[in-house]
């Protein structure tokens, strides 16, 4: 992540040991990367629960990145996000994306409850949570992107594959 702040792809793409795009240099981007390198300096105990690269086939194509916003709460809440580079967008790799999120929240006993936050205009997000069983429980105001709608999802509820 460091790297990805210096925008230097290269040293990036192989400490990742994948061939990372300038998807991953974008402005935004970049602010994902220092909120997330700021939150594991903090407390290097969530690094596990952080953004991984989602990779494509065999070949090793990164199609964008997902994770968690950080560890369970106290309630055993977790937040999931996840971010498909637009070449890679529309061809199902958000939903592949979402069902490993769910599926690896579904593994961790500390977890019950998945939620996910959308911007009401992102339709693409919005269509491709509502096949897994997501109940819109609010809305809130972020910081970064405005005002978003609040969906949960049991976490043992195993999706579909």
């Amino acid at each position: 992540m460091s790297a990805l702040l210096d925008s230097d792809l290269s040293e990036a793409s192989r400490a990742a040991g994948v061939s990372l795009t300038e998807y991953f240099v974008t402005d935004r981007a970049r602010w994902l990367w220092q909120f997330r390198l700021d939150q594991m300096a903090a407390d290097p105990g969530q690094a596990r629960w952080m953004v991984r690269q989602a990779v494509v086939g065999d070949k090793g194509l990164v199609a964008g990145h997902a994770g968690f916003h950080g560890p369970p709460d106290e309630v055993g809440m977790v937040e999931i996000g996840y971010s498909i580079a637009p070449d890679f967008r529309r061809q199902g790799y958000a939903r592949a994306a979402l069902i490993e999120l769910l599926r690896r929240a579904a593994a961790e006993p500390a977890v019950t409850t998945v939620r996910a936050t959308i911007s009401p205009d992102n339709v693409a997000s919005l269509a491709t949570i509502s096949g897994f069983g997501s109940v819109e429980v609010g809305e809130q105001w972020d910081e970064e992107d405005g005002r978003e709608l609040v969906f949960e999802v049991p976490a043992r509820r195993v999706p579909p594959a």
